[in-house]
């Protein structure tokens, strides 16, 4: 029995054509959470970021930030993180220092850029955000970067990270750089120890690149009608396009609602 289904956000829950969420997808929610399923999001983003989205004002039970490193509860409270060791960290700040490439640092309450170019406004427009602030490097614990760049650029950025990271993709341009040993199933495992849930009910939902892992490791899988052939490929079930009501329909095709 299904008892908790973590979402994706952009392009599973959030459309980016029509820069909302569905009104299916709200109902479903709704419903499940009203049967006593728990809904988390589990998305890479920053708690700071949803504010500034359309599923600012949905309620879920909990959340698995920024590819499973931040673990909140369901009022955004700060519950568990895994940020990046002394020497990684000493690593990215020299990386940010440099500027040799646009990169974002995500704290546990702050988010803030080394500089500002194209590529990063092109990006943060395809996933319907505000460009971060640029700031500076004061000392705290980091627990994910992003650094935005065209393919040929990507593929130099990737191979320079030392062993301790691995990075995925979550827009054309935008490469998340995280923990080697995270994930979001890093994350979903820290809510099974948290609340008692067993990976048999467990179900998950998603379209992305940063999705494939955790897809893989739920009970039940969903890819969106609009994921990535990878994403589908790997999906127990492929439902319809987030525009034509995809969660509904995919939630519906397992009985659920």
């Amino acid at each position: 029995m299904i008892r908790a289904i973590f979402f994706d956000a952009d392009g599973t829950l959030i459309s980016h054509k029509t820069k909302s969420v569905p009104q299916s997808a709200r109902k479903a929610i709704e419903v499940l959470r009203a049967k006593g399923i728990k809904c988390f999001l589990c998305t890479g983003r920053h708690k700071l970021e949803l504010v500034d989205l359309p599923i600012a004002d949905m309620e879920f039970d909990g959340y698995v930030c920024l590819n499973g490193q931040i673990i909140l509860d369901g009022s955004t409270n700060f519950i568990c993180g895994d940020p990046f060791d002394q020497h990684t960290l000493e690593f990215m700040v020299n990386c940010f220092n440099r500027k040799s490439y646009p990169l974002l640092f995500i704290e546990k309450d702050r988010l803030y850029l080394n500089y500002v170019d194209e590529m990063v406004q092109a990006v943060q427009q395809r996933i319907s955000s505000p460009i971060p602030s640029i700031g500076q490097y004061h000392g705290d614990p980091v627990y994910m970067a992003c650094a935005y760049a065209d393919p040929i650029q990507a593929e130099a950025i990737i191979k320079s990270l030392p062993s301790t990271l691995k990075t995925t993709y979550w827009a054309n341009g935008g490469i998340d750089i995280i923990n080697n040993d995270g994930g979001k199933t890093k994350g979903i495992q820290k809510v099974q120890e948290i609340y008692g849930y067993t990976r048999e009910e467990i179900m998950a939902i998603g379209d992305g690149d940063n999705d494939i892992d955790m897809l893989d490791y739920a009970s039940i899988s969903i890819a969106m009608g609009n994921a990535l052939d990878a994403v589908k490929q790997i999906a127990d079930y492929v439902t319809a396009d987030i525009d034509d009501d995809g969660i509904w329909n995919g939630l519906n095709h397992y009985h659920l609602l």
